[in-house]
């Protein structure tokens, strides 16, 4: 595969895994020294990210949009529009930056950054 099709995959990945829980598989695709910046600010590591995501998720019907990949060299951005049904049944939406880094061969996503409407 291409680097884009392994990034297009992998970022489907990170958005299912949001939306399931699956703490086993973000084990597998965020680096060691991950850090995450939340829709209020705080920043958080990869053992806070974690732990945050470990829950069930209280959205559904997490989807993204306009996905916009920009591979250089061994690094990646990832800009995209997220739509989710909040708990009570209203529509939510947000965007996120995913920055992902090529090391020993494997893409890792080193950085996130997500920023929520509603």
């Amino acid at each position: 595969m291409s680097d884009l099709e392994t990034l297009t995959a992998l970022n489907l990945d990170y958005v299912a895994s949001v939306q399931r829980s699956d703490t086993k598989r973000f084990d597998e695709i965020l680096s060691d020294d991950f850090l995450n910046t939340n829709p209020d600010g705080a920043l958080v590591d990869r053992a806070g990210f974690l732990a945050q995501i470990a829950p069930k998720a209280k959205i559904t019907d997490l989807t993204c949009h306009d996905v916009n990949i920009r591979v250089m060299g061994d690094f990646a951005i990832i800009h995209a529009r997220t739509s989710y049904t909040l708990p009570d049944g209203r529509p939510g939406s947000g965007r996120y930056t995913d920055i992902w880094a090529r090391r020993d061969g494997k893409w890792l996503c080193v950085a996130a950054h997500v920023a929520r409407n509603q």
